[in-house]
């Protein structure tokens, strides 16, 4: 089973130097914990990426909800990925034909081309929207996650259009990455499985939304990152929220891998 495989074992079969790189720098800072970061303003959003950064390995944005964009928001989370050593993930949700795609990602005022390390994309278009968004994303060595699964109660996503976007993804193995699922895609290794939804002691909100736990999502779902957002920015102590829910995920991945190391000495 590749998720009995270390996240750095499973990197050398990746295509995809985002991919690569993701995967090496979970072991590396040993966290599988990226932090959705939905506020509106844009010192909230530098202040949780400078606070958190050193527990992370992702930090997922929705810019267009910021109230006071600038350029130069970008430019100091790009610095703070640097110091931090996280990746930035823009959570656009693309979803259009390949020519309107691949503007919305390159231009606008937001340029997610430009600093976005990861971006996601429905794969209700076709192929065309990996298409047109492998277009600019190649160009600056960026990956992409396909929604595989959404954590929402009632969505119309079923079984066949799981088996096609998994199919969708394999001819862009070098820029699509994985996924966002609630369970593991594919036993390929190199695919990446991150799961939103996640919170400790609750099962849902008012809105549909539906949340399992580190455990759940790591050991009986075999998903690889679990994205917490509320969970986090949402506590009296978002510092101590985060490494709460660090443990949680990064314990739930040393006892699936060593499982692999118990096999073998049998």
């Amino acid at each position: 089973m590749s998720s009995h495989l270390t996240y750095s074992e499973r990197a050398r079969y990746c295509i995809s130097t985002t991919g690569q790189r993701l995967l090496l720098l979970l072991d590396n800072k040993k966290t599988n914990l990226a932090l959705s970061a939905d506020v509106t303003k844009a010192d909230e959003l530098l202040v949780l990426a400078d606070t958190l950064g050193p527990e992370i390995c992702i930090f997922k944005t929705h810019i267009d909800i910021i109230q006071d964009f600038t350029p130069a928001l970008t430019s100091e989370l790009h610095k703070l990925a640097r110091k931090h050593q996280f990746l930035l993930f823009e959570d656009r949700k693309f979803a259009d034909i390949g020519n309107t795609v691949k503007h919305q990602y390159e231009d606008g005022i937001y340029r997610i081309a430009e600093w976005a390390d990861i971006i996601n994309a429905h794969s209700l278009p076709g192929p065309s929207v990996v298409k047109g968004l492998a277009e600019s994303g190649r160009k600056y060595n960026r990956g992409l996650l396909l929604i595989n699964e959404l954590s929402s109660a009632k969505n119309l996503i079923d079984e066949k259009y799981q088996q096609q976007t998994l199919a969708m993804a394999e001819p862009y193995a070098d820029f699509v990455i994985g996924f966002i699922t609630q369970h593991a895609v594919s036993s390929d290794p190199h695919w990446i499985n991150m799961t939103p939804g996640i919170k400790f002691h609750e099962k849902g909100d008012t809105l549909d939304q539906q949340y399992i736990s580190p455990e759940q999502a790591i050991l009986e779902k075999n998903t690889d990152i679990i994205i917490v957002g509320r969970g986090i920015y949402g506590a009296d102590q978002p510092l101590s929220a985060a490494k709460e829910y660090r443990e949680a995920g990064w314990s739930a991945y040393k006892q699936r891998t060593s499982h692999k190391k118990l096999a073998s000495t049998v």
